[in-house]
């Protein structure tokens, strides 16, 4: 972890990151306060439906955003979206109706949505190594971790001295942080594919998601964690202040207890993955997120939540932490921006799907029937993801092309095979590989 901390641009950019998460941390915990504040025991709906606005700001936000940021100086492009996502947050603690939340959710999403993507797509850029950019994967969750753990227990800390909507500044402070470390640096320039248009653009990480075997796999895993992922941020405060009846500080230490479980296993991944595939680790970080959600339907006081949390925890950075790894393995570094994007679009539609479940279910039929359900839904999306991504995924495979001329700067090296040219190299999807091959 120190060599890559010792990269200047690198840590700049992750203390940015961290920054703002915990400022992030802080809006999570006051944003379930309000909605409980404004709503009571339907804290959950109200907190379900923004956070399902949040999802709609960034599936139709990011893919155009990601298109218009190819031509955009990347540091200009994230320092401003801090400052308008500082500018909007600073409202929050001023709203009395809940149209009002829902509606500074979806201006701060939408900022989010052209944000998260960019940032994400750098960190190869600045990282070339893979062995470094799975590190650097691992402090990124550790950072997201944040605002699971310390966020949460700097909250309840806090609510001993001031009120909930105080903490809305902390977040504030976040995103200035972030811009001024962004600011403070030069980032490579990004490395826009010539010769497309605004839609080809804007749907190019979609089109390689589609035809990519493991990336359709991740897409399957990007519906179970947002199952366990929605049960948990939608619904703590209603399991542990409406059911259980405890206070605010115990809904912070709570959502601290899942933060724990994903950070520990955040630590552990980089020498896991150095004795088992990603997709061992993250099919099995999602069987752990299945088992804890049908375990949740037995869940009967805060000891058993705090303790269920942790285990979802451990599973949700399991399966999630290594998406990375996958995205940059299926796609060459012009294309990473518009798969990144992708990625940010296709995870959140699921949590679009997840959010307004885990609120509304949970509202209408109860806390063990949501986790029931949610757990289901789990379920069968790590099915179709063993389904869809092979046991066996080769980073190189051997493929002939029929349709390139034979003096082709591609088919350097390549072998007469028929009426085409056979080779062998990493395979991803692009100009001269539109289809993935068939696996013998």
């Amino acid at each position: 972890m120190r060599r890559i901390l010792a990269n200047r641009t690198y840590r700049h950019l992750f203390l940015a990151q961290m920054i703002a998460l915990i400022g992030t941390g802080l809006a999570t915990v006051a944003l379930g306060l309000l909605a409980y504040d404004l709503a009571g025991a339907d804290a959950g709906a109200v907190l379900g439906t923004a956070l399902a606005i949040k999802m709609v700001a960034y599936v139709g936000v990011a893919p155009v955003a990601t298109a218009l940021a190819e031509r955009l100086p990347r540091r200009a492009l994230l320092v401003c979206l801090d400052l308008v996502r500082a500018g909007v947050v600073v409202l929050l603690p001023f709203v009395t109706q809940v149209w009002e939340v829902y509606l500074l959710i979806f201006v701060l999403q939408s900022a989010s949505a052209a944000f998260t993507p960019t940032f994400q797509a750098t960190i190869p850029d600045v990282l070339t190594d893979e062995a470094d950019y799975t590190r650097a994967l691992s402090l990124s969750r550790l950072a997201y971790d944040l605002e699971s753990l310390v966020s949460p227990m700097l909250a309840a800390a806090l609510l001993t001295v001031i009120g909930f909507h105080d903490l809305f500044a902390g977040t504030a402070v976040g995103f200035l942080g972030s811009a001024a470390l962004v600011g403070a640096i030069t980032l490579p320039a990004s490395r826009p594919t010539e010769g497309q248009g605004m839609v080809d653009r804007a749907t190019r990480g979609l089109r390689i998601f589609g035809a990519t075997p493991r990336l359709r796999g991740l897409l399957a895993l990007n519906l179970a964690i947002a199952a366990a992922g929605a049960m948990v941020i939608v619904n703590t405060v209603v399991l542990v202040q409406a059911e259980f009846g405890h206070g605010q500080r115990a809904t912070a230490m709570a959502l601290a207890g899942f933060g724990a479980g994903s950070m520990i296993a955040a630590l552990l991944l980089p020498r896991l993955l150095d004795g088992i595939s990603d997709r061992a680790a993250m099919i099995g970080g999602a069987a752990m997120l299945v088992a804890g959600l049908f375990g949740g339907c037995l869940v009967a006081g805060l000891d058993v939540v705090l303790a269920l949390w942790f285990v979802l925890g451990l599973g949700y950075s399991l399966a999630q932490t290594p998406s990375g790894r996958l995205l940059r393995r299926s796609s060459h570094p012009e294309d990473r921006p518009p798969l990144f994007a992708a990625q940010f679009m296709l995870s959140h539609a699921c949590w679009l799907i997840t959010y307004p479940v885990a609120g509304w279910l949970g509202a209408m039929a109860g806390m063990s029937a949501t986790f029931a359900v949610l757990g289901g839904i789990a379920a069968v999306a790590v099915l179709v993801a063993i389904r869809q991504w092979p046991a066996g995924d080769p980073v190189e495979i051997e493929h002939v092309h029929q349709t390139l001329a034979p003096d082709h700067p591609h088919l350097t090296g390549a072998a007469p095979a028929g009426a085409g040219h056979r080779h062998r190299h990493a395979y991803v999807i692009d100009s001269h590989h539109p289809e993935w091959p068939r696996m013998a």
